[in-house]
Parts: structure tokens; sequence; C-alpha cells
């Protein structure tokens, strides 16, 4: 992984940083690469530069290995680990690179909420001006109507995510945060102040795939992918069921739970994509790690902290980590990857066997989702 936050690099600058770690952890030869997925929302909007998953398979000399760019909103990072993945698992490749890359500091904040805007229904939504934060408070007043969370628990989230960014050298803001000045910060989107929103950043992240049996030359740590779900939802908000059910993580986490033989109690550590901290405490629910309606709840008792029942976000999560759009997906692989290993410093979960990461895209109309473990 980069460092996220602002970078004085470009795009391609910050691909092959990733790619070049990811590796050189694995001891891999060049040569030996059949793939490379790419993971990308915006480089033609913010870069002018298209292509990236060729362009990143030159710069890093791993021609003439199959490059492909994956474009899935904020989920495009999960999205290009998925399709490795199944690249891998189907016999077709023995060696695939995944890298998620994002640039968007080149582009006024203004900018920046638009082009993430796009990704609404264009003309229920859309065309009306709506944007990503103003759905996340619309979200957030229903919750705080119907299940009685309370602006101090969006804080209480916010606490814990800085304090873990604190601990995480790779993170966007590293800053610490109190209950009372979070609660103090400018308002964004009623009731979602700066505080509860996350950055923008640049960063990339990668992780080098291969199958299982083969994994012990490469790495004496691996870590399996043991299961993934993928869901949709119905893209205009007010026309899905219940506008408090993000219906495609519910969806997505049944099928990866299934096709690993696991339940969510067998979690010991999760990244869940807090573009706006009311998301981290619906997905925890929907996910099935809390009873709905109940996060804030466990919350406020540290469930989610480290050393909690379940530790959520331990990176800062894109609160405080940061959110490079088609970098977080992987961002979040990379930080799981870590813990499992043990490799995670202050913010080490202890002994970390299993772990999920959601990637969410759009407002939740695209949900992906990857359950690891030990591989050793």
């Amino acid at each position: 992984m980069t460092k996220f936050g602002r970078s004085q690099g470009d795009l391609m600058d910050l691909l092959a940083e990733a790619s070049m770690k990811a590796i050189k952890d694995a001891k891999a030869e060049k040569k030996d690469f059949d793939a490379v997925y790419v993971a990308n929302m915006l480089a033609g909007e913010t870069m002018r530069q298209t292509a990236v998953a060729s362009s990143l398979a030159d710069r890093i000399s791993l021609v003439p290995a199959a490059a492909e760019r994956l474009e899935n909103g904020p989920a495009a990072g999960g999205s290009a680990l998925k399709n490795a993945y199944l690249a891998v698992a189907s016999g077709a490749y023995d060696l695939v690179l995944v890298a998620g890359g994002e640039k968007m500091t080149t582009a006024d904040t203004d900018v920046v909420t638009d082009l993430v805007a796009t990704m609404t229904h264009p003309t229920a939504e859309y065309i009306h001006g709506v944007t990503l934060p103003a759905m996340g408070g619309m979200l957030t007043r229903l919750y705080m109507e119907r299940y009685g969370l309370t602006e101090r628990h969006l804080a209480m989230v916010a606490v814990k995510n800085h304090a873990n960014a604190l601990k995480n050298p790779y993170a966007h803001i590293q800053r610490a945060c109190t209950v009372e000045g979070a609660m103090n910060s400018a308002m964004i989107a009623d009731p979602l102040r700066l505080y509860y929103v996350c950055p923008i950043s640049d960063g990339s992240a990668a992780a080098v795939l291969c199958p299982l049996e083969k994994a012990k030359e490469f790495t004496n740590k691996p870590v399996r992918i043991a299961g993934f779900g993928h869901a949709t939802d119905v893209q205009a908000i007010q026309e899905r069921e219940d506008p408090a059910v993000l219906k495609s993580v519910q969806l997505a986490s049944k099928q990866a739970f299934k096709r690993a033989g696991m339940a969510p109690k067998d979690i010991d550590v999760a990244e869940l994509h807090d573009a706006f901290e009311i998301l981290e405490i619906v997905e925890s629910e929907d996910i099935g790690f809390f009873e709905k309606g109940k996060s804030h709840l466990a919350v406020e008792k540290g469930a989610t902290s480290l050393g909690g029942e379940i530790p959520i976000n331990t990176s800062g999560g894109l609160k405080a980590r940061g959110h490079a759009v088609g970098a977080t997906g992987m961002a979040q692989v990379v930080e799981l990857v870590w813990q499992l290993r043990g490799e995670c410093g202050e913010r080490q979960v202890k002994d970390a066997k299993r772990a999920l990461a959601c990637n969410f895209g759009g407002f939740g109309n695209n949900t992906v989702i990857h359950i690891f473990e030990r591989g050793w």
C-alpha cells in the first residue's frame, strides 16, 4: 500500500509503488505473471488517462501479461479482486497482480462531489442535485427516527476510527478526535458533520494471487480467500423496499458466508465501507454482526473497538485511512492480510484468524464482500 492522502506523484506512480511492494513481498518473478487487474473509477475524469491497466503492465515490466481495468464505482477494488480470484480458481491463471488506485486531489472538491454523484440514478436523483453525502444524511436521519441513533453515536465511531488511524502509518488523517470536537465540526449534510464524512484521497494498494497449493512458493504466511459475495440493489433509493436496509450488503454477505462455510460469529476483524459513519453502523447490522437497529448500542459498549467483540476498521476506515475510491477495496484487503499475518503493530487484533471486507458501490446498489482466513 502507498500512504493515503495528498500525493505528489501521479496515478501511475501510485499504482506502480503499491504493485512493486506486493511483488517484492511475494518474492515473485515479473515474467511469471499471467494477468493484471486494476481497479480505478475516475482516471479519465481527473487525470485525462484511460487504459490504466495496460499502462501499469508496461510501467512495471509485466508485458505480455493480460491487463484489464475494472470500474465499479467505489466497489472497483472488490470487483477486481473477485475477478482475479475467479481467474485463478478456474485454472486459467496461476499468478495474478491486483491493484487499485486513484488520484483525486487534482480536482476541486465540488468537481469530485459531482463526479461521485454520477453514480446516482440519472433522472430520479442526479438531475435534481442529489449527492452521496446528501444520501448519507437522509439515511442517518431515518436511523435516528427509527432506532434511536444519536449524533453522539456517530461521533463515537469517528473517535474510534481516528484512534486506529493514529496507529496506521499509511492513513490519510492521523489526528486525534474527541466526541465533542466531532459534534462541533462543520455541517456537511444534516445531520452529517465533517468528522462523520470521509476525506478525498490519493492512494493505491495491491496484492498477489495464486492457487493455494502454490502459495508457499511465495510466502510462509499465505492468506486464503475463503468466500466472496456480490449483489446489487435498486438504484433509486426511493424505490427500495426499505431505505434503512442495505439489501445488497445482506445478500452479498450471505453468499460469502455460505461459500466460506462460516457465519458472522466466526469473523475476528472486519473492514467496512464507512464513507459516512452511518454506513459502518448499518453495514455491521446487515452483515449480521449485530441485530438490526442495535449496532449503535454495541458501539457504546466498545464492541467494535480494538480488543472488542468484533474490531471494525482497524485501519481507520475510509473516514481516517482515507477514501481513494478505486483503491479503497484493495486497501481493505491489504489491512486484513496484515491483520491475519500479525503485522499490524499497535493496531493488531489478537490472534485474528478470519476477516471480512465489505466494499460498497454507489449508495448500496452494488456491494462486494470477501472473507479471508489464515492459510497456514
